[in-house]
């Protein structure tokens, strides 16, 4: 048997604002922090299937993002625990329609998200490497 868990997640970018959507989470550990759209992949999905399926169920719609790139995955030490980032780029920012999941959502600039950040995305924006990619893709986006 499997014990590995294998997630995705958007970084869900309105290039005409320049912020990212954050959900709150509404129950379990990880209750009252603001993260990214995503969450665990069924063992027939691919990491970019998991991410849509859960786009759909936690914003009510999937939005047709005019560029999908990966960003980053994390893979912990015992391999039991993939997470797949990708960062969606929008044209314009919209109201999601949220499940029971979350009971909250924002769209932030880098510089000012809602706290507490959840633990896995916290320590991605606090990792210099991470934070300078993220800027260049923005810059480069936002030259298009």
């Amino acid at each position: 048997m499997d014990n590995k868990v294998v997630c995705s997640g958007a970084l869900i970018y309105a290039k005409s604002t320049g912020r990212i959507l954050l959900l709150q989470k509404a129950s379990g550990k990880h209750k009252g922090t603001w993260g990214l759209v995503g969450g665990k992949n069924t063992e027939l999905e691919t990491a970019w299937q998991g991410l849509q399926r859960e786009v759909l169920e936690e914003i009510g719609y999937n939005p047709e993002f005019s560029k999908v790139i990966p960003l980053e995955s994390f893979i912990s030490n015992d391999n039991k625990f993939n997470f797949h980032t990708y960062l969606c780029v929008l044209d314009s920012e919209f109201i999601p329609h949220l499940s029971s999941e979350h009971f909250g959502w924002s769209w932030s600039t880098l510089a000012n998200c809602p706290q507490p950040l959840h633990r896995g995305l916290k320590h991605s924006l606090l990792n210099h490497i991470i934070k300078t990619k993220l800027q260049t893709v923005f810059d480069v986006i936002n030259l298009l």
